[in-house]
C-alpha cells in the first residue's frame, strides 16, 4: 500500500467507530502493536459528546513552568513556523502536544479559545496533550481537548519545539502519523493497514453479535456461552 492520503470516505468510515474497536481490530490488522501505539496514563475528555477525530499527526512539545528563552520576536517567528506546520501537508490533522516540564507537567494550558479557534481553521480537528486545557465553555465548537487536565491559567507556556517524535501518555507519535482519538484516548493507525481497519471493525463486530445475542436469551448458560464463543470464532 502506498502512503497516499485517505480521502474523506475512508477518513469517514474510521470516524464511525470508537477507539476501542480501532484498537480492537488493529490486533487483527496489525497484531504485532496489540501492546503498543495507543494512550496508556489517564486523559481527560473535555467534549465527550463529540465524535471521534481521525487525522495526521502535528507534533510539538511545551512548557508552561518557567518563561522561555526565545526573545519575543523569535519566539513569536517560532509559533507562525509552527502554524505554518499545521496547515500543510496531508490533512485533516489533530495536534499532538508533549509537555515537557516533568513533575509540573499541565503546569499552565497552552490550548483554550484563542489556539482551538485558530487551529480548527487551519484544519486540526482537536488535540492530544498531556498538558492542560482551559477556556472550556469558549473552544471552537466541534474541537475536541483530550488532555491530562483542566486548568485556570496558561502560565508562562510556550512552544520548545515541533514537528518532531512525541511521547503523550505513553503513546509514541511522529509527525505525519494517523492518529484516532476520543473520550476513552487516542490510538495511532500504521498508515499501510489504514484502509483495513474498518473491515476488520466490522468482522470483530459480527463475532461479538453472536455471543451478545446468546447472552440475552432466556435460557442463557455457561454451555449456551461456549456454543456462541465456537460459533463467533468461525465468523471470517
Amino acid at each position: 500500500m502506498t502512503d497516499k492520503p485517505l480521502n474523506e470516505d475512508e477518513l469517514a468510515a474510521l470516524r464511525a467507530w470508537d477507539t476501542p474497536t480501532i484498537c480492537n481490530a488493529l490486533e487483527v490488522t496489525s497484531p504485532e502493536r496489540r501492546a503498543i501505539g495507543f494512550t496508556v496514563e489517564p486523559l481527560v475528555c473535555a467534549f465527550p459528546d463529540l465524535p471521534p477525530i481521525v487525522g495526521y499527526a502535528r507534533t510539538a512539545t511545551i512548557r508552561a513552568f518557567q518563561p522561555g528563552t526565545l526573545p519575543a520576536a523569535e519566539a513569536r517567528d517560532q509559533r507562525l513556523n509552527y502554524y505554518r506546520y499545521v496547515a500543510k501537508g496531508k490533512s485533516p490533522t489533530v495536534a499532538i502536544i508533549q509537555d515537557l516540564d516533568g513533575p509540573r507537567r499541565a503546569y499552565g494550558a497552552f490550548w483554550g479559545e484563542v489556539q482551538s479557534t485558530i487551529h480548527i481553521n487551519l484544519g486540526c480537528q482537536g488535540v492530544v496533550t498531556d498538558g492542560s486545557v482551559r477556556d472550556i465553555d469558549a473552544c471552537a465548537p466541534g474541537f475536541q481537548f483530550i488532555a491530562d487536565r483542566i486548568g485556570p491559567s496558561h502560565a508562562h507556556v510556550h512552544l520548545e519545539a515541533f514537528d518532531l517524535d512525541v511521547n503523550v501518555s505513553g503513546m509514541l507519535v511522529s509527525s505525519g502519523d494517523l492518529v484516532h482519538a476520543d473520550r476513552h484516548g487516542a490510538v495511532v493507525i500504521p498508515h499501510d493497514v489504514a484502509r483495513e481497519v474498518p473491515a476488520a471493525c466490522k468482522l470483530l463486530e459480527r463475532r461479538e453479535a453472536v455471543i451478545l445475542e446468546a447472552c440475552r436469551q432466556p435460557d442463557f448458560d455457561v454451555e449456551a456461552l461456549g456454543r456462541a464463543m465456537a460459533d463467533s470464532n468461525e465468523i471470517h
